[in-house]
């Protein structure tokens, strides 16, 4: 029987068969708030039009240990900060034994790895920017998971010691910088001090999305020129940090902001991390190449590994 990656997500849960690295059939659904059991009964029922499986890989969006249990995942209706031990439940709802979840952008990199921008790749990082920034760290071929599960997890590196508050509660790190959410705080926050910006204007009361920060980059907005250049710097002196403690052959940036703004952010990043680099570096920084694929794909090869 074939193996099926499951993308979890907050709205939808994406069920898909994987071969060698490429996606069959595929089923959707809408995420169930009802918690936990009832995203195990979804992520069954899933499996079970897809013809069933004797290998089950999930990514979900929180902190997971490497025993399958969540400890915190704000995303997902019901299930909040508590530990969640979704292998089990999903193993019982489906019947399979073998099932394996990780982190969302772990499972991600993981996909990258196996059939997209950095197929090929032995020692690779994968770095999503989106509501916030997140990473997934492949060594010697196989994903880095660290005993606490938060290996690669960039965006809560250091970046400005004593600087904005990150949402995780710490000061300075660089998803307090580059993360969307904290940079729409950012810009409210200039607006309501005096400092009027397309940003606010654009958005009004809604959620500040990709599309509205290449609005208002294209425009040439000052707020939004300012804040991106630091979500560059922030971006830039992480990964570069990553890059010279691991050795690392390829950076992998994806998410929603980087799929907005294109190769021109992509090379941006790219020329930054560079310039921290000893010269010579063959590092290279290349936009995802997956899309939403990645995370089928990654869970999938995230369940074979196991």
């Amino acid at each position: 029987m074939p193996t099926i990656g499951i993308d979890l997500g907050g709205t939808k849960v994406l069920a898909a068969v994987v071969e060698d690295g490429t996606v069959g059939a595929t089923r959707k659904r809408s995420t169930p708030s009802e918690g936990p059991e009832a995203v195990a009964t979804v992520i069954a029922e899933l499996v079970s039009e897809l013809g069933g499986a004797d290998r089950l890989g999930v990514g979900a969006p929180g902190q997971v240990r490497p025993d399958g249990v969540m400890t915190g995942a704000p995303n997902l209706a019901g299930f909040g900060h508590r530990d969640v031990p979704l292998a089990r439940l999903v193993a019982d709802a489906t019947g399979i034994d073998a099932v394996r979840v990780d982190n969302d952008v772990n499972v991600g990199a993981l996909g990258e790895q196996a059939a997209g921008a950095a197929r090929g790749m032995r020692d690779v990082l994968c770095v999503f920017m989106g509501t916030g920034v997140g990473g997934g760290l492949v060594l010697d071929g196989r994903l880095r998971q660290g005993p606490h599960g938060v290996a690669g997890e960039i965006g809560h590196a250091s970046f400005r010691p004593g600087g904005r508050r990150c949402g995780c509660g710490g000061e300075g790190h660089v998803e307090a910088y580059a993360g969307r959410v904290a940079m729409e705080a950012e810009a409210r926050r200039r607006h309501a001090s005096g400092e009027p910006n397309a940003l606010v204007k654009l958005a009004g009361d809604r959620t500040m999305k990709s599309k509205v920060w290449a609005a208002a980059l294209a425009d040439g907005d000052p707020v939004a020129v300012s804040l991106l250049a630091e979500a560059v710097e922030a971006v830039a002196t992480g990964i570069a940090s990553a890059v010279m403690v691991l050795d690392l052959e390829r950076i992998v940036l994806g998410g929603g902001l980087v799929e907005k703004l294109g190769d021109p952010f992509v090379a941006r990043i790219g020329e930054a991390v560079q310039a921290r680099l000893f010269p010579g570096s063959p590092t290279t920084v290349v936009p995802a190449a997956l899309g939403d694929h990645a995370g089928v794909i990654g869970a999938a090869r995230l369940a074979e590994s196991g």
